[in-house]
């Protein structure tokens, strides 16, 4: 008889995601909560805060004093990680606008009102017993598999360690190969070296020693920093852009809109003395893109 452990709600996951300082899952939580005012919102980081767009069809729905205390109250509750300034602005609800930030920076005036806050600190103490409560709440019992599932598994993975192995014996295979190039490789230098050395030796029959090469009397190049913002945000990108492929769930989305917002904030690290900047401005926008994309899926879904 299969035996299951109750699944953790969708929105426990969301909330600790926002903890986190997941951007898109933030928006989830706020339009959520505001949903019985009417009121939709949206949201990224840019300038050191928290941008936040609160959109209605009537101005009553979107009273400054009021809003801006629910609003508050929702994101202290959540009390996201590093994030502390956050700036609220509304306006008449309109069509579907991906770069909205840039428009309202660019037409200030279609804005009702705007007004930056400052979050207060979360108890650190509460912050620890709750993620100690939700690691607890995510270890789920998985049923127990039946036979079928059994032997399709052990087949699974007999195809894995094959894959696996034939992939180890390539590797060793090219490791030879590459062992013997480069050994003959070596051996053609020195024999070089060699007669270079014995044609410049000078008459009484005593060779001169070649000098030793620069990349010999420097000390070895250190490895590649695995800090690079530029770096990676490339790679958690082609993660992203990997997992858009098989996404299904609201859940799937908003995770995808986390790792495209969290693409986009490490570009904006990028320094204006790399040579790479250009590049790094286009991508932020374009990563913002994608996670707002992603981010009206998960919406739409649910």
């Amino acid at each position: 008889m299969k035996t299951m452990k109750t699944m953790v709600d969708p929105m426990d996951n969301i909330a600790r995601q926002a903890q986190q300082g997941s951007v898109a899952a933030i928006i989830a939580i706020l339009n959520e909560k505001l949903a019985d005012s009417g009121v939709r919102t949206r949201a990224m980081i840019a300038d050191g805060a928290l941008q936040v767009l609160c959109e209605a069809p009537s101005i009553e729905q979107l009273e400054q004093a009021s809003l801006v205390d629910r609003v508050r109250q929702i994101l202290e509750r959540i009390s996201p990680r590093k994030i502390r300034r956050v700036n609220i602005n509304s306006r008449i609800v309109r069509e579907q606008q991906l770069l909205w930030l840039e428009e309202i920076q660019r037409n200030p005036e279609d804005l009702l009102w705007s007004e930056e806050i400052t979050l207060a600190r979360g108890n650190p103490v509460k912050r620890f017993l709750e993620d100690r409560k939700t690691a607890r709440a995510l270890k789920v019992i998985k049923p127990t598999p039946s036979a079928r599932e059994e032997r399709a598994k052990r087949q699974f993975w007999r195809g894995i360690l094959g894959g696996v192995s034939f992939s180890v014996l390539l590797l060793i295979l090219a490791g030879v190969a590459y062992k013997w190039l480069q050994n003959s490789q070596v051996a053609e230098a020195e024999n070089a070296t060699m007669q270079v050395a014995s044609e410049a030796a000078p008459t009484g029959g005593e060779a001169i020693a070649p000098s030793p090469s620069p990349a010999a009397a420097s000390p070895a190049a250190s490895p590649p920093a695995t800090t690079d913002p530029f770096v990676q945000a490339v790679r958690l990108a082609e993660q992203a852009a990997r997992e858009g492929k098989v996404a299904k769930t609201s859940a799937d989305w908003l995770n995808l809109a986390s790792r495209w917002q969290e693409a986009s904030d490490l570009m904006a690290q990028v320094t204006t003395q790399d040579g790479r900047y250009a590049t790094a401005q286009n991508r932020i926008q374009a990563y913002r893109l994608n996670s707002e994309a992603a981010l009206k899926e998960a919406q739409d879904l649910r």
